[in-house]
């Protein structure tokens, strides 16, 4: 081979490598993109051969159905959310079946959508979560979701001091129940206060039953009553376009709402950070749970992730691991922390001991 024809040769070589690298860093960045997709499971209820409720002779799973449909298509516009349903079409589906899809879909939120009756001429919107005496049914089925573990090659290793069938890991589950009670409490508030706030609609308050399909799922989960179709004003709005298309603007914007303070850890406060001469001391951990009950932070309580800490914050817990004072350490302790099933865990950062934003954090360094 010549001078020339060695230099082209390169060349060309150069140019099919850039390529494949090229390719590679955008198949593996839409696979992070992908994965960083908040799931929320939209169940119309009723359905086929169940009407529901037939106030005033209008359907509840017809009025379910379009504002569960109205709520995924504003959600949809939003690139980092994905959305599953039960059902999008005039079908019966099994109650328990639908905190099975929520459950198969890894969901971080599951919205069961109704409409209520009352004998008498009732009114107004509530939202619900589930009750204390649910919490049993609930907590079974997280054992069952966990005992998959035991089918994965080398759990020993990968989940080292943990069993799906120990009271002693039914612990860290508990906690991790805890935790979805205080975030289903959370969306509930929202979407409550966009339907008084915003639809003037009578507040029915946010309360905790035993509903069926909250107990089946293993997530923040909520269930909504749009209103009484037994109260014929109410009715005749609920079965309207205009009230339709209401309730989904309001019921989305909520989601979006509680999704953004997730991800800017709005839901925690942060503390003004002393102004100070000594040097920055600047740390990263990965906040992975929080709740009342104090529970050892062992690596069996929190599925084989070691040193743990645990911080008490007023009359709460919260549980940080992965402590660094490198963000991209930081980092790959919430990769890990995510894949042993901490979907919720985010980053959070202090100063000299003093939690401060991840902006403030950034700036500083």
């Amino acid at each position: 081979m010549n001078f020339l024809l060695h230099n082209k040769f390169i060349a060309k070589t150069k140019k099919t490598l850039f390529l494949v690298i090229i390719c590679f860093s955008l198949v593996y960045s839409s696979g992070l993109h992908a994965q960083k997709k908040y799931v929320v499971v939209l169940d119309a209820g009723h359905g086929g051969k169940d009407p529901g409720n037939m106030g005033n002779g209008f359907k509840e799973k017809n009025i379910a159905l379009k504002v569960a449909l109205g709520v995924g298509e504003l959600l949809e516009e939003e690139n980092a959310i994905k959305v599953v349903y039960t059902r999008d079409r005039d079908v019966f589906i099994d109650l328990w079946k639908r905190g099975d899809v929520a459950n198969q879909a890894k969901a971080d939120l599951f919205v069961s959508i109704h409409c209520d009756s009352h004998t008498s001429n009732a009114y107004g919107a509530g939202t619900f979560v589930l009750g204390i005496r649910g919490n049993k049914k609930n907590l079974e089925i997280a054992k069952r979701e966990n005992a998959v573990i035991l089918l994965e090659d080398n759990y020993q290793q990968r989940y080292k001091g943990f069993d799906p069938n120990s009271a002693e890991s039914m612990i860290g589950l508990s906690l991790l129940q805890e935790e979805n009670l205080d975030k289903s409490l959370n969306i509930a508030s929202l979407i409550q206060t966009n339907f008084s706030k915003k639809l003037k609609r009578l507040d029915r308050k946010v309360k905790q039953d035993n509903f069926q399909v909250l107990r089946e799922t293993i997530m923040p989960s909520v269930l909504i009553e749009l209103g009484f179709l037994t109260n014929k004003q109410e009715g005749r709005y609920l079965n309207s376009t205009k009230g339709q298309k209401a309730f989904s603007s309001t019921i989305a914007e909520a989601i979006k709402k509680y999704i953004n303070q997730l991800k800017i850890n709005t839901i925690d406060e942060v503390n003004d950070v002393p102004d100070t001469n000594k040097e920055t001391r600047l740390e990263y951990k990965v906040q992975i749970a929080s709740g009342k009950n104090k529970i050892a932070p062992k690596s069996y309580n929190f599925r084989g992730l070691k040193n743990v800490e645990r911080i008490q914050v007023g009359a709460s817990y919260k549980y940080y691991y992965g402590a660094s004072s490198l963000l991209k350490e930081a980092k790959n302790s919430l990769r890990l922390a995510k894949r042993k099933g901490y979907k919720s865990a985010f980053i959070v950062a202090f100063k000299n001991g003093v939690k401060i934003t991840l902006k403030q954090a950034q700036n500083i360094e």
